[in-house]
């Protein structure tokens, strides 16, 4: 199958691209480069040939040919779709939806989208399903939310749209992230000797290990097509659901002799158990190989690796908001995140 993935140059994407290679896959991938920078380690035996291109500037010839995207290409996480929420939703909103119309008009066939659970925002009363109302806190939520309404009625018997609901994402990636929980606590743990928390660590979270998302990914593109169309996956396995301190905890079981305490600020108000029966069931091939206590002592055996240094860890090239807003500063990107040369 011939594959467009946007952001192999991400957190994920350096991970997804590499294993859709081995599985037999031509693999195709955009990035607009904001992330060269953030090159950790040296952890994979290939790479996609990669399109140097701003996701909205895509054009229906760039995809032809193309039987499958998998849209992974957004600006992440929650800090950053607080700094800049307009252009936010232009990419992340807009820029998803554009680029499924030009995917259906190209005649690609399979369209994979790289949902959140954190669409759930503050759930109580249970586990949330796919069925679950969602209840997005934050502008990046709120896209994820935006896209699936949008993209869902374009979904007919030549453009099969899945909607994939991750979990909070850890582990090593060669690209890494240290601005997600378990690797920034592992993060913190490995530079400082402790983890001094402000919050009182109750909030619920979902995570899943971005190999295991990567598998997803791969298992839906292998699946019949009528297991997968226009269907929500969330992504993760429901003895994931941790407790903040619980992930605290395993990164403190690993990284042995750091020092762990906890306040009494309740912090993000976010919390939300998620359950994952219905992937696990109804995806061919699907399970998650990884928990955080695995997670924790890959990162722990790539640090050691290493040598990971403070200000590598607290530096720009591994937190998203940091490196975009030395971008901006610098005068590299405009107001609207595009390059200026």
């Amino acid at each position: 199958m011939k594959v467009l993935v946007t952001g192999t140059e991400g957190y994920l994407g350096s991970l997804l691209a590499p294993e859709l290679l081995r599985a037999g896959h031509d693999v195709i991938g955009v990035d607009t480069g904001y992330y060269k920078y953030g090159w950790l380690y040296r952890g994979t035996d290939r790479t996609a040939h990669t399109l140097d291109k701003d996701l909205r500037n895509l054009t229906v010839e760039d995809l032809a040919g193309v039987d499958a995207v998998v849209h992974m290409a957004e600006l992440s996480n929650d800090p950053l779709g607080a700094l800049a929420p307009d252009v936010t939703y232009k990419v992340n909103h807009q820029g998803s939806v554009r680029l499924a119309t030009l995917a259906k008009e190209a005649g690609v066939q399979r369209f994979v989208y790289m949902s959140s659970c954190s669409v759930y925002g503050v759930a109580a009363g249970g586990d949330v399903t796919e069925t679950s109302e969602v209840n997005p806190q934050t502008p990046y939520a709120e896209c994820k939310v935006l896209v699936e309404r949008d993209v869902t009625p374009m979904a007919d018997d030549t453009f099969s749209p899945t909607f994939l609901r991750n979990a909070t994402a850890y582990g090593a990636s060669p690209r890494m992230r240290f601005d997600i929980v378990l690797n920034n606590l592992s993060g913190v743990a490995w530079t400082t000797g402790e983890i001094a928390m402000t919050s009182d660590g109750t909030p619920w979270r979902p995570l899943v290990h971005g190999l295991d998302i990567a598998k997803a990914i791969r298992c839906v593109l292998d699946a019949p097509r009528d297991a997968v169309h226009n269907q929500v996956f969330n992504v993760g396995d429901s003895s994931q659901n941790y407790q903040v301190k619980e992930i605290a905890d395993a990164v403190a079981t690993v990284f042995t002799g750091c020092k762990l305490s906890f306040g009494d600020n309740g912090g993000d108000n976010r919390s939300y158990r998620v359950n994952f029966d219905k992937i696990h069931s109804e995806l061919p091939g699907f399970s998650c190989d990884w928990d955080a206590l695995k997670g924790a002592q890959q990162l722990h055996d790539v640090f050691s690796r290493i040598q990971l240094d403070d200000a590598t860890f607290t530096g720009r090239g591994h937190t998203r908001l940091k490196q975009l807003q030395y971008l901006i500063a610098t005068k590299q990107l405009d107001a609207d995140l595009f390059w200026t040369y």
